[in-house]
């Protein structure tokens, strides 16, 4: 069986977005994801009160072959390239253990 080599794209967005993440990356060519609940540490004020901005943390384990098109779609659907829309950025990962391949 060939070893395949993967990464793991990381997408931090606003609470909500998490569900075009997915959808984005899917028709990109990912097959899953994991979805996390987090809180920005940049602490804005709003009428005096602070307000600890939600996000969504999107894990995505690919092939490594399939990285950079489900990147440019990220960065193009959810207008990464913009300010305050979210991040998106690539781990190397050096040993991955029960994912299901179709063969």
């Amino acid at each position: 069986m060939a070893q395949n080599s993967y990464k793991l794209i990381i997408t931090v967005v606003n609470k909500g977005k998490a569900e075009k993440v997915l959808d984005v990356s899917h028709n990109a060519g990912a097959v899953g994801g994991t979805v996390l609940s987090g809180h920005g540490a940049a602490v804005r004020l709003l009428l005096g009160i602070s307000v600890e901005p939600e996000k969504d943390i999107v894990f995505i384990i690919i092939e490594d072959t399939k990285v950079q098109t489900v990147m440019d779609a990220l960065v193009k659907e959810l207008e990464l390239n913009e300010s305050h829309t979210g991040i998106a950025f690539v781990v190397s990962l050096d040993q991955v253990v029960g994912l299901y391949e179709n063969e």
